[in-house]
């Protein structure tokens, strides 16, 4: 098992890719802190994971606040014994708060950056100094295809993952001296509630999904790629911002139709 004895914290671990996320970290051996900012569902995926033969813990909070951040993952690791890998999942693609800059209101732009970009800061800035030096030390980051090739009208929520990948490259050479890996992945549409949103009708679906290489993506197939980083497997990547969109940004490029 690739990630067999190690310790994660994953947020935003109660639905969608991050629920996928605690499933395969812990299929694949490791301990796991699961972070929602609804406790309910925290544990929800707790016992989902325990139900599977796995290994979890709760550590609810909103990571987006300074206090509640520093205290999840203060619970991570005194709930597992330490800290080997942390998985900034937690975000929010909130349909009718973001939009075009001239019309968005200056609280939804604050909120949708804290979630999406602070929240990744200040578990960083906490876990760093409990990932220091740990053997296999790695922070795996959640930007998206929208910080590569921005579709516009969801300005907020393309800064705030534009912001994901410039800090993921940034932090690269500080958590190198730490022993620490840090990257980010960047995928493009996944299917899960938070898009079924955006998807309300068959048509528009498969529109999003005649975009992709091979359809929409799934939360199982983030979550390998969050595991992948998180393993020995990764031990040449740092820094890097990884596209793993089933072609969504090759296919957008001018010139480049798609299948």
């Amino acid at each position: 098992m690739r990630l067999d004895g190690r310790k994660a914290l994953i947020t935003g671990a109660g639905s969608g890719i991050g629920r996928a996320g605690a499933l395969a970290f812990a299929r694949e051996g490791a301990n796991v802190a699961v972070n929602d900012v609804d406790p309910a569902r925290a544990e929800e995926t707790v016992a989902l994971v325990r139900q599977s033969g796995g290994r979890a813990e709760a550590a609810p909070g909103d990571v987006g606040e300074r206090a509640s951040a520093r205290d999840v993952v203060e619970r991570a690791v005194a709930a597992l014994g330490g800290l080997d890998a942390l998985w900034n999942n937690a975000g929010i693609a909130p349909i009718g708060h973001d939009g075009f800059t001239a019309f968005m209101a200056e609280d939804d732009w604050d909120w949708i950056v804290r979630v999406n970009l602070t929240s990744v800061f200040l578990c960083a800035k906490y876990a760093i100094p409990h990932l220091a030096h740990r053997p296999g030390a790695a922070i795996v980051n959640m930007s998206s295809s929208q910080a590569i090739l921005p579709v516009g009208m969801t300005d907020a929520y393309a800064a705030s993952k534009a912001g994901v990948a410039g800090l993921t490259r940034s932090m690269a050479p500080g958590c190198a001296l730490q022993g620490i890996r840090v990257n980010a992945l960047a995928p493009g549409y996944v299917d899960t509630a938070l898009t079924a949103v955006i998807m309300r009708d068959d048509a528009i679906r498969a529109a999003f999904a005649k975009e992709h290489a091979t359809g929409l993506q799934t939360p199982d197939e983030i979550a390998s790629m969050a595991v992948f980083l998180a393993s020995d497997d990764a031990a040449s990547l740092t820094g890097a911002v990884i596209t793993c969109d089933r072609g969504w940004t090759a296919f957008k490029r001018p010139g480049v139709l798609a299948p």
